[in-house]
């Protein structure tokens, strides 16, 4: 099972979602408050399950509505997914993946272990 991991970091404070190995499958931006970084928490566990996904790397891709995870190559090459919430907002972004089929899974990831995460302080 997955779980949240909210950390201090020098300008704020953000989360990681882990899967059951402890690896990091996605990552917030950094908020100003506690309060804050749980209710960006509270967006991803609503939003991740029912998003579609928007696989920019085709071309001529179709446009979803939100909430979505978009699908994108960043500059170094690499496979990159953003979940946006319904408001269009980015919620959580991934690491990078040598491969689509590799960033899609990471997908799938956050969309089962998100909703039933545990929510921790980083130690």
């Amino acid at each position: 099972m997955g779980k949240f991991v909210i950390r201090k970091t020098s300008t704020g404070v953000k989360f990681d979602l882990k899967a059951g190995n402890g690896e990091v499958i996605a990552t917030s931006e950094v908020y100003t408050s506690d309060d804050a970084c749980e209710k960006g928490i509270a967006s991803v566990q609503k939003n991740a399950p029912v998003a579609e996904i928007e696989n920019q790397t085709v071309e001529g891709f179709e446009t979803v509505k939100h909430p979505k995870f978009e699908v994108y190559a960043d500059k170094a090459g690499e496979y990159r997914f953003r979940l946006k919430a319904t408001n269009g907002q980015i919620i959580a972004v991934s690491e990078g993946y040598k491969t689509v089929a590799s960033c899609l899974n990471g997908i799938k990831s956050v969309q089962t272990n998100a909703p039933d995460a545990e929510i921790v302080e980083a130690e």
